[in-house]
């Protein structure tokens, strides 16, 4: 028999750096960064301390590499909801907003994990603060870029009203506890500003 094979049903036992990464991903995003020790990582991946210092440099780097991976998670929804709507940037706004309400903002949501992250790290020279920070100033500009494509007046002050918006989507929803509530009035708001920059002086 080969010994390679595993019983039917099951899947391949993960490497443990990955059973550590995706321990820590959902440990930081669930319950926070400071709360979570490397014990707790280390016994939900079913390993030790001793190999997870062995995979990653630190806890701050092992933060620093969740972060990254929420990162590419949200750039692959955005160029989903964007994608099919090329060269009409309009429509792209506003698919962004209605797909954030429904699909970022659900009953799973614990809100946006880099926004949570960054009112945890203070330090500037922490690794997750600069994944942080590019991260945002991405979605900013790229939300300044649809605004001036649109032909909005002022595209930039536009962009940062509806980043505002979306920002505080996330609390507002995790306020209410996926309830009504602030949150289902966000696509409103947001095609009001849109439509005001549009308008005539």
């Amino acid at each position: 028999m080969n010994s390679t094979r595993t019983a039917v049903g099951k899947r391949p036992r993960l490497p443990a750096r990955q059973r550590i990464f995706d321990a820590a991903k959902e440990l930081f995003y669930r319950n926070g960064i400071r709360a979570v020790g490397v014990e707790g990582i280390a016994s939900l991946a079913g390993t030790t301390k001793m190999s997870l210092y062995r995979n990653f440099e630190s806890k701050d780097e092992l933060v620093a590499e969740c972060l990254r991976d929420h990162k590419r998670d949200f750039w692959n929804w955005w160029n989903s909801v964007i994608g099919p709507l090329a060269g009409n940037p309009r429509a792209q706004l506003l698919a962004l907003v209605d797909a954030f309400v429904t699909a970022r903002c659900n009953k799973e949501s614990h809100g946006c994990p880099l926004a949570n992250a960054i009112v945890e790290i203070h330090e500037d020279e922490h690794p997750g603060r600069k994944v942080i920070m590019e991260h945002k100033n991405e979605i900013r500009g790229r939300l300044h870029e649809l605004c001036e494509q649109i032909g909005a007046r002022k595209p930039a002050q536009l962009g940062d009203a509806l980043m505002l918006l979306i920002e505080g989507g996330y609390v507002s929803q995790l306020t209410f506890q996926h309830h009504e509530g602030p949150i289902d009035s966000l696509p409103w708001a947001a095609r009001t500003l849109i439509d005001c920059h549009l308008a005539s002086p």
